[in-house]
C-alpha cells in the first residue's frame, strides 16, 4: 500500500507513512459515518471529476440552473453525493445557504464537516498520485462498527458556516487540537468534528508543514525547496482553487 518505489521523483518515507495512516483511518467509523459510508464517500470523490452534471455546472451562471444527475454509482444519500461533487469540482460557490439548504435536505453540519473532511483528505492524496503519474490507490476494506457521535463541548457559531471550536476551546479532549491561544480559522474549520482535525493535520505535516514547521520561515533541510518556493506554490494553488483563505 502506497509504494511509491516506481515514482518518477523520490518520495519522503514520511509522505507514504501519512498516507497509509489515512488509508486506515478512512476504513474506520467515524464520528457520524461508517467504514462503510466512509470508504462510500472516497469514492464518490473519484467520481466527481467525470460528472458531465458538474461540469456543466461549473460552466453556467449559477450551478442552481442547471438539473441532473451526478455521473457515478452512488451508495449514498443525494445529498451526500451532491455536496462531495460541489466540494471537489466547484468549492468556490459553496455558499452559507447551500450548506443551511443541505442541512434542510436531511445532512446535518456535524455530518457536513465529516464528510469535507474525508473528501479533502482523499483529494489531496489521489492528486498527489495523479501528478506524479500513478495510478490511484484503491480503496481500503471498511471496518465494522458503530458510529461515535462525538460532538465536541465547546462550540460556537462565528465566521464559518459551519460551527466551530472556538480559539479558546482547545481544552479537555479537544486540547491536542492546536496550541493554547496560536490557531487560525482554517485549523478550526473542521473542529466540529474534531478527528477530522487531527487527520487533517497528521497529512499537512507531511504534506505541508506541521505547527512547529510553520515557525520556521527559511528551510527545512527535509524539504527539496525553501519555505519561500513552499509558500509560492501553496499560494498559488489556493488561487487556482478560489480557496475562500
Amino acid at each position: 500500500m502506497f509504494d511509491y518505489s516506481s515514482s518518477p521523483y523520490p518520495v519522503r518515507g514520511d509522505i507514504a507513512a501519512a498516507h497509509r495512516a489515512y488509508w486506515r483511518t478512512l476504513a474506520r467509523p467515524g464520528s457520524w459515518w461508517t467504514g462503510v459510508e466512509r470508504v462510500a464517500i472516497a469514492a464518490e470523490s473519484r467520481n466527481a471529476p467525470l460528472c458531465r452534471l458538474c461540469a456543466a455546472r461549473k460552466a453556467a451562471l449559477t450551478p442552481a440552473g442547471i438539473a441532473g444527475e451526478h455521473a457515478g454509482k452512488h451508495d449514498l444519500p443525494d445529498v451526500a453525493v451532491d455536496a462531495i461533487h460541489r466540494i471537489v469540482t466547484d468549492p468556490g460557490r459553496m455558499t452559507e445557504q447551500y450548506v443551511d439548504g443541505n442541512v434542510a435536505a436531511g445532512l446535518p453540519k456535524a455530518s457536513y464537516v465529516e464528510l469535507v473532511g474525508i473528501v479533502v483528505a482523499v483529494f489531496s492524496i489521489d492528486e498527489f498520485h495523479r501528478a506524479l503519474g500513478l495510478d490511484l490507490e484503491l480503496l481500503p476494506e471498511p471496518e465494522p462498527g458503530s458510529v461515535s457521535r462525538y460532538r465536541p463541548a465547546m462550540v460556537r457559531e462565528d465566521v464559518g458556516f459551519v460551527p466551530m471550536v472556538p480559539p479558546d476551546g482547545s481544552v479537555g479532549k479537544e486540547a491536542d487540537l492546536w496550541p493554547p491561544g496560536r490557531t487560525a480559522n482554517v485549523v478550526r474549520a473542521l473542529s466540529l468534528v474534531p478527528d477530522a482535525v487531527r487527520d487533517w493535520r497528521a497529512l499537512a505535516a507531511a504534506q505541508y508543514l506541521s505547527f512547529a514547521g510553520m515557525q520556521n520561515f527559511v528551510k527545512d533541510e527535509e524539504r527539496s525547496i525553501n519555505r519561500m518556493q513552499m509558500e509560492l506554490v501553496a499560494g498559488r494553488v489556493s488561487a487556482v482553487n478560489e480557496c475562500f483563505y
